[in-house]
């Protein structure tokens, strides 16, 4: 591999900022704007979970971005497409058909996103040597999440304190979506002009094959010792969590007569964008500390616990609506327990993708990881409508217990590797 002369801390950290925005602003921001323009919980639940489906079948193009271009031509690209797609959101806002047009450009903007994953991850691997790789895997997550701050935080935040001064929430939205444009933008500008173009990248689209193994591909990663139990637990692991997902935020907006707690727009950009994700964050930290000491199983099922226990803190806050300075610590201390528990999962995933095409099937785990999110997300706005609050989250919490049986008949004989760099 050839070293490029750029340092890594020029272009990894925005790289996987950049991967963040829509990321979030399509699967957890939209929900709140829907919310805020109107729109009914179930629809907002299913159309909106339609959106992970891009990260769920992003293995099928996978191989063509991996093999036709440069992964540095894919990122420029997508980044300059996701611009247009978040400025057609913010000026579909001031339409009377707003929904339908807004809901296309964010399905657009969810396909050119995972593809924008694909290229960075592939980028990410021919630009940093397998040290450096190392180094960086925590540099790139933390980037990523400040990411997931400024999107489900500061934005929403913004356009809180927005829809106060204006008293006008489409506006509002106009603007906030409208400034996380602006910033892909510059960002798009600087990828141009600042990112480096590995000799390897160049050999990469030289190298093209006559044909993609899809078939070999495939094949080889359902061909492995108990595949069933492993899909089983991929799909069941988080299954509360999605079901979970899609309405926290619309509980924290919805008013108390409907059962909800009556936040206010920016208080819930603080409670679950910001103070929920540090949280999230800090738990994860802890999680990976904790893996590379004790081993990934002697951690899985204590955090398995750690990520569904907490779930029954908003059965609570259902039931009791409590003032928002408890608000603040129960909605810390969930996230705190997900971002904990998704780290093991997160490893598992890494542990059973071996062998020749171990980064392709690294794709399918995560799309089929995509695919236990988007189904149960499919149907949780019926079941919270159907149900009410306090209901709805107590099924929450049963749903829980497959992933936790599932855990115990998956293969993890020996501990992955660590290499210390």
């Amino acid at each position: 591999m050839k070293h490029q002369t750029t340092s890594p801390w020029t272009f990894i950290p925005t790289l996987y900022f950049t991967s963040g925005i829509p990321y979030i602003i399509i699967n957890t921001v939209s929900v709140i704007f829907y919310k805020k323009l109107g729109i009914d919980n179930t629809q907002i639940a299913l159309w909106t979970s339609f959106l992970y489906l891009p990260w769920v079948i992003k293995m099928f193009w996978a191989p063509i971005v991996d093999t036709y271009s440069t992964k540095r031509k894919w990122i420029i690209y997508t980044q300059f497409a996701m611009f247009c797609c978040l400025g057609l959101i913010a000026i579909s806002l001031q339409l009377p058909n707003f929904f339908f047009i807004s809901l296309t450009a964010l399905t657009i903007g969810a396909f050119i996103s995972a593809t924008y994953d694909i290229a960075t991850d592939g980028f990410y691997l021919l630009v940093l040597s397998p040290e450096q790789q190392a180094f960086f895997v925590g540099i790139r997550s933390l980037f990523y999440r400040m990411a997931v701050i400024f999107g489900s935080g500061i934005l929403v935040v913004l356009a809180g304190q927005l829809e106060v001064s204006l008293n006008n929430i489409p506006l509002s939205w106009t603007l906030a979506i409208g400034f996380s444009a602006l910033i892909l933008a510059i960002l798009f500008i600087s990828h141009r002009l600042f990112l480096p173009l590995p000799e390897s990248d160049n050999k990469q689209q030289l190298q093209v094959t006559e044909k993609i193994p899809f078939l070999s591909i495939i094949s080889s990663y359902f061909a492995q010792d108990k595949i069933i139990n492993i899909l089983a637990f991929i799909l069941l692991y988080r299954l509360g969590e999605a079901m979970l997902v899609k309405i926290a935020s619309l509980f924290l907006l919805d008013k108390p007569e409907v059962g909800g707690l009556g936040l206010s727009t920016s208080d819930v950009g603080l409670v679950y964008g910001t103070f929920g994700v540090i949280s999230l964050i800090c738990g994860g930290i802890l999680g990976g500390l904790l893996i590379s000491k004790y081993g990934l199983k002697k951690c899985l099922f204590p955090m398995a616990l750690a990520l569904n226990l907490p779930d029954i803190f908003y059965v609570y806050m259902a039931y009791t609506k409590p003032s928002l300075t408890l608000v603040y610590p129960l909605v810390s201390l969930e996230q705190f327990g997900y971002g904990f528990g998704f780290t093991a999962f997160s490893v598992y995933l890494m542990y059973i993708c071996q062998g020749e095409y171990k980064t392709s099937h690294f794709a399918i785990s995560t799309g089929i990881m995509a695919l236990g999110m988007m189904l149960p997300g499919l149907v949780s706005g019926y079941l919270q409508k159907e149900l009410g609050y306090p209901l709805f989250f107590v099924l929450v919490c049963l749903l829980t217990i497959p992933g936790m049986i599932a855990l115990f008949f998956i293969p993890l004989k020996e501990e992955p590797k660590r290499r210390n760099s």
